[in-house]
């Protein structure tokens, strides 16, 4: 499929799609005009991509993430760089969460503060 129709199927703009290729998260075949060629498996690996931006994961971890994460969906022994990998950034997402769950019970508490007024 050609990345028009690709992005229509992600949701993921052209231009996204493009960006997503020049980090190296995908690697679309070339045809002989060209034209980028993407195969039905690049739609789930575009939505994994997404998945793992919203989770907060850079661009760089997720390249080296996404091969570890085809071979452990072809495994049930995932390679240990990829569990160490993985458990690094697992901590880096508490973090974050628990800044979150901070801010918005601050949020909370001015709210209704504000309401009693």
């Amino acid at each position: 499929m050609r990345i028009k129709e690709l992005s229509e199927r992600t949701g993921v703009s052209a231009r996204l799609l493009r960006y997503y290729e020049e980090q190296g998260l995908l690697d679309p075949l070339r045809q002989e005009n060209g034209y980028r060629d993407y195969d039905e498996a690049q739609v789930e690996r575009v939505q994994q991509i997404r998945s793992l931006l919203e989770a907060g994961l850079t661009t760089e971890i997720i390249r080296a993430v996404l091969p570890c994460l085809a071979e452990a969906a072809e495994s049930r022994y995932p390679a240990p760089d990829f569990v160490s990998r993985i458990r690094q950034e697992r901590g880096r997402m508490a973090e974050r969460l628990a800044l979150l769950a901070k801010n918005l019970q601050a949020m909370d508490d001015y709210l209704d503060a504000l309401v009693k007024e």
